[in-house]
């Protein structure tokens, strides 16, 4: 038995096979998409999304659709409004006085043919060095969400030349709500897990993971794995977790389109956590999208990292593109095939 540095007693770490999606889907969009179409409850859809928050001062920074592809940027936002002393994971979460306002927990791009005959979804590691828009300084890209979702817009217009056509925002607290509305996600571990920064401890196996544990698992920055007798560290830190970030995204949305399908009734409830989950652009109409993001969605997604090296400047570790990520950025931007799917580790 191994005892586990947050207490109690583990069974010894052992291999298990570890299950993988071909097609991580893209978060909330996704879900939207999935129960409107899947439950045939469109009427019910358009009056509860007609009610989420809308972000303002995009006007600007929004690119007009012009060609045959939508861009969606899409945020993970760890604010802590809201935060409640007691839930079991305050201690790792905090409050408004740990964390002011929002910061930007992920950071993806979805590129969908308009012709829905087609999709892609790309990361931005947060700690990617970029110049931030209006200001002229340099810093990870992480920051500009600080200063608003606009600000962070036209960040990735301004440095990778991809132009951001809507903007969905998902918090922290929405996120568990979904994820308990739909009875929670499966996630395999090879070892005993933990990240004392997140809250994540998790025993080896196939685990279903509640609210509170799944987002200790899509936060997880210090992810750490018991090994051959010790504990060792996820050396790609970022980059780590947004391989585990985009096969979470695709274990939820398989597992509401599942449940949906045993239980129709469950897309109310659904559709009032999604819809309390997110903020969106004044110019998104989420259920006129849903007919060619359902269509795409359903031959699948194709899945893209930048490729990246990390260095130090100005006493941050960043992270710096390689030449090697041209393709993939030159794609979302619209000068370019769709590249090469990547292989699966």
């Amino acid at each position: 038995m191994q005892q586990h540095p947050q207490g109690g007693l583990l069974d010894e770490p052992r291999r298990r096979p570890r299950r993988r999606s071909s097609a991580p889907l893209a978060l909330v969009l996704a879900i939207i998409v999935g129960v409107a179409g899947a439950a045939g409850v469109i009427r019910a859809a358009d009056q509860r999304t007609a009610k989420v928050e809308r972000i303002e001062g995009l006007e600007d920074i929004l690119v007009a659709v012009d060609g045959p592809a939508v861009n969606y940027l899409l945020i993970g936002s760890d604010s802590r409004d809201g935060s409640n002393p007691a839930a079991s994971d305050f201690g790792g979460i905090g409050d408004t006085s740990d964390v002011q306002g929002r910061r930007s927990d992920t950071i993806m791009i979805l590129r969908q043919e308009k012709d829905g005959n087609g999709a892609a979804l790309m990361s931005i590691p947060r700690d990617l060095l970029v110049t931030i828009a209006g200001s002229g300084k340099q810093d990870r890209i992480n920051s500009a969400y600080n200063q608003g979702p606009e600000v962070l817009a036209a960040t990735i217009n301004q440095e990778l030349g991809i132009p951001i056509n809507h903007v969905v925002d998902v918090d922290f607290f929405g996120f568990k709500d979904l994820v308990d509305t739909v009875g929670g996600a499966t996630i395999c571990f090879d070892f005993v897990t933990l990240d004392e920064n997140s809250g994540l401890a998790q025993d080896p196996g196939c685990n279903l993971l509640d609210g509170v544990q799944a987002l200790a698992y899509a936060r997880s920055r210090h992810y750490e794995e018991f090994r051959d007798g010790e504990w060792r560290k996820d050396p790609t830190a970022d980059l780590g977790r947004i391989k585990r970030q985009q096969a979470f995204v695709a274990t939820i949305v398989n597992a509401t389109l599942t449940k949906l399908q045993a239980d129709p009734f469950l897309a109310s409830e659904l559709i009032d956590s999604v819809s309390a989950a997110v903020r969106i652009d004044n110019g998104l109409d989420p259920i006129s999208a849903a007919g060619t993001l359902r269509k795409a969605f359903s031959t699948g997604l194709v899945t893209y990292q930048l490729d990246v090296r990390g260095e130090m400047f100005n006493g941050k570790a960043i992270l710096r593109l390689n030449d090697s990520s041209k393709p993939v950025i030159d794609y979302f931007r619209g000068f370019g095939p769709l590249p090469v799917a990547p292989v699966a580790e």
